[in-house]
């Protein structure tokens, strides 16, 4: 079963370490103090979870605890999602 951090991590690898799974990147690594992502990743990782996962993001949204590393992201994804099946 693919898990929500699995598929943020390929998101990840593949659109932003294009494709090179030897890159050592820990769940909780800051994606903007390692220099994965920018302001127009970020752009990216928005339409991301929205298209796969159904969840509209607002501005509030946009801020590195929700988006600064596969946990993180992970994690808020999560609780969007279980906050909308509810």
């Amino acid at each position: 079963m693919v898990t929500i951090k699995d598929k943020v991590r390929t998101f990840i690898v593949d659109n932003f370490l294009f494709g090179d799974k030897s890159f050592q990147l820990a769940d909780t690594d800051s994606l903007i103090e390692n220099d994965i992502i920018d302001s127009t990743a970020v752009l990216e990782l928005v339409a991301f979870i929205e298209d796969d996962f159904g969840i509209a993001m607002v501005d509030s949204d946009v801020v590195p605890a929700n988006l600064d590393s596969i946990e993180r992201l992970s994690s808020f994804i999560k609780a969007r999602a279980e906050a909308l099946a509810a």
